[in-house]
């Protein structure tokens, strides 16, 4: 009887969890057939490669990709070396004290804190303090800050995953620390560092308030770090909040959704190539 009972509670518990996980599925079909529909009238490659017209009502968004694609790049390549040096002390420098749980304890607030919030500090400290203006690189700072903890977690928890062994059979044999780091841990921990630069990414792409109040919302390409830009996050919150470009804020979304599913399948392909290779 006892036996039937439990069997019987497994079988609910394996159901619910299917009923979550289709639930979660379902979401996320529905929003992305509901953009697909609305946007894919507006996507062309005309609407890919123009220039915008009237304030962006008309035209194309090719500025907007540019400068998005200026933003991930730039904040990822100034975060993920901060981030892994942070990992790399947390794990293999330190013990579990009183400075290791208030580090831990200001990268846990540090990603709670809303984005309006490090899009203030960002105009006040980067765009007035530091004299950057509206600019990519205040924008690329910015965001920088924000996906920090996101890297760093990752990071960190991809670092313990690597076995003890490891560290022992590397040292056993003559490297020093850092060469066990170097030659053993980080290449062995890159699956997981690569995730946390893939959620930084996705983070930097869809964030709307940080950039506008750092990045600027100029309709141009940006020739330098220090031009003002208009990220398509931006330009997407712009058109549909004006109400005049509804197909053209749609067609905005669909090609930010498919740049960040892009993102995510070349990454998808270089792990599995990278796993290969490994093994």
């Amino acid at each position: 009887m006892m036996a039937n009972t439990k069997l019987v509670q497994e079988k609910l518990g394996k159901g619910l969890l299917w009923v979550c996980a289709g639930i979660t599925l379902a979401i996320l079909f529905i929003i992305l057939a509901y953009v697909v529909k609305q946007g894919l009238a507006a996507v062309n490659w005309d609407f890919l490669t123009e220039m915008p017209k009237r304030r962006g009502r008309l035209g194309g968004i090719y500025p907007t990709i540019i400068s998005t694609v200026y933003l991930m790049l730039l904040s990822v390549a100034i975060a993920t070396p901060v981030a892994v040096g942070a990992a790399i002390y947390l794990t293999e420098y330190t013990k579990d004290n009183w400075l290791t749980r208030l580090i831990r304890f200001g990268t846990e607030s540090l990603a709670g804190i809303p984005s309006i919030i490090f899009g203030l500090f960002g105009y006040i400290f980067f765009v007035l303090y530091l004299d950057m203006g509206w600019s990519i690189i205040s924008g690329a700072l910015t965001l920088a800050i924000m996906i920090l903890p996101i890297l760093i977690r990752t990071t960190e928890e991809s670092i313990k995953t690597v076995p003890i062994s490891y560290r022992e059979g590397s040292l056993a044999l003559g490297a020093t620390k850092w060469q066990t780091i170097q030659k053993v841990i980080l290449p062995s921990a890159v699956p997981g560092i690569i995730t946390g630069v893939i959620l930084g990414m996705g983070r930097a792409v869809g964030e709307t308030a940080a950039v506008m109040l750092t990045a600027g919302s100029a309709l141009r390409i940006p020739e330098t770090l220090f031009d003002n830009s208009r990220a398509m996050s931006v330009h997407l919150y712009l058109l549909s909040m004006e109400g005049v470009a509804i197909e053209k804020a749609y067609g905005t979304a669909l090609v930010l959704i498919v740049f960040i599913l892009f993102i995510n399948l070349a990454t998808y392909v270089l792990l599995s190539r990278f796993a290969k290779k490994v093994s």
